[in-house]
């Protein structure tokens, strides 16, 4: 019997896979870019919105929570990017641009980073547009640009950080188009100003006030809006509208649907939401202010609908809103700042002054001394100021402080109480314990352990923080807490600028002050600073000299050592707890800092733009002191100073107590050995006194009177090391 073996089948080739089709990017846009002009300035005006509806707040939230999501995915991309640009030492040696780009060190690379992450969670789409996580993107992106590129003093940024849940309280929004008509995406402002006025008009506004042009006429205290307090949102235009076109056949006008841009009733910033949003638009109405003083300024900004550039949406701690945030617009205007006609005669006025002057930055007051620009007594008088606080502001000052220390005692309480396994009991806590067990007595059961937290062999907690069990009282705390230090930052901006108009409308608009490095002041006296803020106070003054017309210099401390000179052109040296000047050669006696911000005022840049080039011109100086005379002598020796007192080991620094005693406007006592220029009790040197004093004139003694009546001569020198 044969066997007949038939052939097996040949399998069929299988088909290649189609292949995927390649993903497609928008190419560079071929028409021209739209640029803001060189003297295009901008300006920002904060819309309150009403965030009260329950759908409304969800729907905001999870806005926040999905941009949240995307900001700490590029934070973390970020900082893996940098570690491994820095790690790879050859790579970036032989071609960092190359190494870079290979890493996605570019703001192209974290927009792609950022689209991704977009499309690979399938949620965020429901949220989130692409041109969000683009700007999102870019703001990642300059805080990288700013580590791996030094500025123009050569300082680089730190390592990027991943930030809180907390510190995400900004979305940055993109620019409207000012090329093609009706084109803004995400964050838009519907509406009109005089269209909101006919929505919410106060019932008691005169007859007259029926345009946004005469309630900003009106007297200020005026109501002119009545708005609910649970603001409705307004409703989207719907049926067809003119579309300004005719038809060319029919000759008759074309029309269009209805859309947002044909709103022109109450102002509302609308939010379209992501790609694959099915719930419609997110509508806030915005509150604007009801009295009459502040249309002016509304005016000036939300006139004109042209001008509107760019909206972000903000939010801030507030207890008392729904969900413990209260929401924002900031919506950037293509114009300047407003300033009020009061404002603009106060500016006129302050630079119409013809004056020039010196600041003295300290860490307790700031101290101000000008003269005429032409430095002739004939033309004015020598004035000098003094800024610092009063009693009732340290006595608020220290109440805040008494209830912001209340109030972290209670967030620490609450944790403990909220997480026992987490805290030992204290060793009192231990004692008592042990003596209950040894008398036979009950183990008592404690509430708050206030022990150490629990940790491993290595010191790291054995849970994170941000696992602990927090209890709603420890929320509400903690949000009041926040809120308090976000009010409190405010009023000290709006102390600073006020201080700031009250200083040039009294020494003018040219004003020159002492480069000093605010963080050596943070280093050596913390948290005192954060009462005075002088550098915030100097910062203000800077902006209101720019604003007036003038401009604010500043001397570096090295090149003049204003704290260290004399009017005459002697050089004086003084501790830093040296608070009176002592002159042995003419015998000017008056307050340290003043006499340091009339030798400020005598300061000569070859190049305003480097404090490095301040030269302290002496001889007109001296000129100063001759031709002025007791003028000077009382502007510099009337204000309050006393010396401080000596204290046991080394001083800290400078921090002047109050009821100071007035300066004697006369020649001043000789010193005994042992006083504030004694070795013994040297204090720290201020930012400006890091040299070392010159050699020890040989044949005196410090403290010598002089004969024949004439003023004691001080020879003697203190030297300074550079503790800083």
């Amino acid at each position: 019997m044969s066997v007949v073996e038939r052939p097996s089948a040949v399998p069929a080739p299988e088909k290649p896979a189609p292949a995927a089709p390649a993903r497609k990017f928008r190419g560079k846009n071929k028409t021209t870019a739209w640029k803001r002009g060189e003297d295009t300035e901008l300006a920002v005006i904060r819309l309150p919105l009403v965030v009260d509806d329950a759908e409304v707040l969800r729907r905001v939230k999870q806005l926040y929570s999905a941009m949240w999501s995307i900001k700490r995915a590029l934070q973390r991309d970020a900082r893996a990017a940098v570690d491994a640009y820095w790690a790879g030492t050859r790579r970036r040696k032989a071609d960092p641009a190359a190494w870079r780009k290979e890493l996605g060190l570019s703001r192209e690379g974290m927009e792609r980073r950022a689209y991704r992450h977009l499309e690979r969670a399938g949620h965020l789409g429901h949220h989130l547009s692409k041109a969000l996580v683009m700007h999102q993107a870019d703001e990642v992106w300059g805080g990288i640009s700013r580590h791996l590129f030094a500025d123009a003093s050569g300082r680089r940024h730190g390592r990027p950080r991943v930030g809180r849940w907390w510190d995400c309280s900004r979305i940055p929004g993109r620019a409207k188009s000012h090329t093609t008509a009706r084109k803004w995406e995400t964050f838009r402002l519907h509406g009109t100003l005089a269209g909101h006025l006919a929505a919410y008009r106060h019932r008691g506004l005169p007859p007259e006030g029926t345009t946004p042009e005469h309630a900003a006429a009106l007297q200020p205290g005026t109501r002119v809006l009545a708005q609910p307090r649970h603001l409705p949102a307004p409703a989207r235009p719907a049926g067809r509208v003119a579309a300004g076109e005719v038809h060319p056949k029919t000759g008759r006008a074309k029309t269009r649907a209805a859309t947002w841009w044909d709103h022109d009733g109450a102002l509302a910033v609308v939010f379209t939401g992501g790609a694959d949003n099915n719930s419609g638009d997110i509508v806030l109405p915005a509150r604007l202010p009801a009295g009459a003083g502040r249309w002016p300024r509304l005016l000036y900004f939300l006139g004109n609908p042209e001008t509107w550039h760019k909206v972000d949406l903000v939010r801030r701690r507030d207890t008392a809103a729904p969900g413990g945030w209260a929401y924002e617009a900031h919506l950037m205007v293509l114009t300047g700042g407003y300033a009020s006609p009061a404002t603009k005669a106060r500016r006129a006025a302050a630079a119409a002054l013809e004056r020039v002057g010196g600041v003295d930055g300290n860490v307790s007051n700031l101290s101000i001394v000008s003269f005429p620009d032409t430095f002739d007594p004939a033309d004015g008088p020598v004035a000098s100021t003094r800024v610092e606080l009063t009693a009732d502001e340290l006595a608020a000052l220290a109440k805040a402080r008494r209830k912001e220390r209340g109030r972290k005692r209670a967030l620490d309480r609450s944790r403990r109480a909220s997480n026992p396994a987490q805290y030992a009991p204290s060793a009192r806590q231990q004692s008592r314990a042990e003596r209950r067990k040894a008398s036979g007595l009950p183990e008592r059961a404690v509430q708050v352990r206030r022990g150490a937290r629990a940790v491993n062999a290595a010191g790291v907690p054995k849970q994170a923080y941000r696992r602990d069990t927090l209890a709603n009282t420890y929320r509400t705390t903690r949000a009041r807490l926040a809120e308090d230090a976000a009010t409190a930052a405010a009023a000290k901006a709006h102390r600073a600028r006020k201080t700031a108009a009250e200083i040039t409308a009294a020494h003018g608009v040219n004003l020159t002050v002492e480069d000093c490095d605010i963080r050596t002041w943070f280093r050596l006296w913390g948290k005192t600073l954060q009462s005075t803020t002088p550098g915030r106070l100097i910062a203000a003054l800077g902006r209101e000299c720019e604003k007036s017309g003038g401009r604010l210099l500043r001397a570096s401390t090295f090149t003049t050592a204003l704290s260290q000179r004399c009017l005459c052109g002697e050089r004086v040296t003084k501790t830093l707890a040296e608070r009176v000047h002592h002159c042995p050669a003419c015998g000017l006696t008056a307050d340290r800092d003043l006499v340091s911000a009339a030798l400020c005022a005598h300061t000569v840049l070859s190049d305003p733009g480097d404090p490095g080039t301040a030269r302290l011109d002496t001889v007109q100086a001296r000129n100063t002191q001759i031709l002025f005379a007791t003028g000077l002598q009382e502007a510099l020796s009337s204000q309050p100073h006393t010396k401080a007192a000596p204290t046991r080991g080394r001083l800290r620094g400078a921090r002047p107590s109050r009821g100071r005693a007035t300066a004697a406007a006369t020649r001043p006592e000789p010193l005994r050995p042992g006083g504030l220029c004694s070795t013994k009790h040297r204090a720290n040197p201020t930012p400006d006194e890091t040299r070392t004093a010159g050699p020890r004139r040989k044949g005196s003694s410090q403290g010598d009177a002089a004969p024949n009546g004439a003023p004691p001569q001080r020879t003697s020198r203190t030297e300074l090391r550079d503790n800083s």
